[in-house]
């Protein structure tokens, strides 16, 4: 009986934690790709760049926006850390709903850039 409470308390945390998924469209030159924590995000572009390609993710709300938005864009910068890309211009952020709109899917988008000059 311990080892079924176990499991299920195990299933129970796992999904507290959630997970986010992305994708990428390479549009130019893929790098080496490089650590997550190098990839820096931007608003606007710095002074001069390559556009390597598109990224995005996305990160279903479990218990919090804020959380579930974080973990979208640690993916997004993932994403762009495989293709070689320092930085990243965000582009449209949102919530996609679905069923009774009880559940919610924070999304991120931009283009996963190589910055030459700030």
């Amino acid at each position: 009986m311990n080892t079924f409470r176990i499991s299920i308390l195990i299933i129970c945390l796992l999904n507290l934690v959630g997970c986010a998924t992305g994708s990428s469209i390479v549009t130019g030159n893929v790098r080496p790709a490089i650590d997550t924590n190098e990839v820096k995000l931007y608003l606007e572009p710095p002074l001069e760049y390559e556009t390597i390609g598109l990224v995005e993710a996305s990160s279903e709300v479990e218990l919090s926006t804020q959380a579930a938005q974080d973990r979208a864009i640690v993916e997004l910068k993932a994403q762009a850390a495989r293709l070689g890309a320092n930085g990243v211009v965000l582009g449209n952020t949102g919530d996609v709903y679905y069923g009774d709109y009880a559940n919610e899917i924070k999304t991120v988008k931009g283009k996963a850039i190589f910055v030459i000059q700030e």
